[in-house]
């Protein structure tokens, strides 16, 4: 997939998430990307979104922000990228301030 197509895919993600999150249920998350040894612990703001989407409490955070995202059409190409990783590609929709919003939202989950 080019860059360019790629940013299209990930610029339609804040404009389409709330249609897409109407229905569809949600894909069935793969566990590995979390850091062994810190079950108690959830993904911060520098893990991949996949990571995010697979813990229930970061993910309440993700579609807070950001809704419908692992339902999104192009997931398969980002979910194994941070937010800070993807938002040069979403045409200014993932910008500096929701990032930091998610990460205050992020450190306000508390630990198991």
């Amino acid at each position: 997939m080019t860059k360019t197509v790629f940013a299209a895919a990930v610029a339609t993600l804040l404009a389409a998430g709330a249609a897409s999150a109407q229905t569809a249920p949600a894909p069935a998350q793969d566990h590995a990307n979390h850091a062994a040894g810190h079950h108690a612990a959830h993904p911060t703001i520098d893990s991949t979104i996949e990571a995010l989407v697979a813990d229930p409490a970061t993910k309440a955070v993700l579609d807070k922000h950001l809704p419908g995202i692992d339902r999104h059409p192009a997931y398969a190409q980002f979910k194994g990228m941070t937010l800070r990783q993807v938002a040069p590609f979403s045409q200014g929709n993932i910008t500096d301030a929701k990032i930091a919003a998610i990460d205050t939202d992020l450190k306000a989950i508390p630990a198991a």
